[in-house]
């Protein structure tokens, strides 16, 4: 799961390369994505469409209080983010929101000039 966060008006071109660099980071190629999730503000964001539509996935979006409740599992949670939009993270909160409790950050939040990008999968069980 991609998890993206930008400024308004954040060229998609930026977004779509910051994604990319995720990607690669992670070892994860772009047919291995299930969805771009992102914060509810940004459900109409053009550069969020963009690489949705690139990678021929839905994009997901949840609200900022759902996105606050994956703070403790955060790995860069940021004031600055939740006086801005009600929450501690919106690239990996949204990541880990959109699989859900079984879900792990496997590249914690890049930053572009105006965007950020994470990457969350499923997360091994334990035996």
């Amino acid at each position: 799961m991609l998890g993206l966060g930008c400024e308004r008006g954040t060229p998609p071109a930026e977004v779509l390369v910051l994604a990319n660099e995720a990607l690669t980071a992670a070892g994860i190629g772009g047919a291995e994505l299930a969805a771009i999730a992102s914060i509810d503000s940004r459900g109409e964001e053009a550069a969020i469409l963009a690489v949705a539509a690139h990678f021929a996935v839905p994009a997901v979006f949840f609200d900022a209080v759902r996105l606050e409740q994956e703070t403790p599992r955060l790995k860069n949670p940021s004031a600055i983010v939740f006086t801005r939009v009600g929450c501690h993270g919106v690239a990996e909160s949204a990541a880990l929101a959109a699989i859900g409790a079984d879900a792990e950050l496997v590249l914690g939040k890049i930053k572009s000039a105006h965007a950020t990008a994470a990457i969350a999968r499923i997360g091994l069980q334990k035996a």
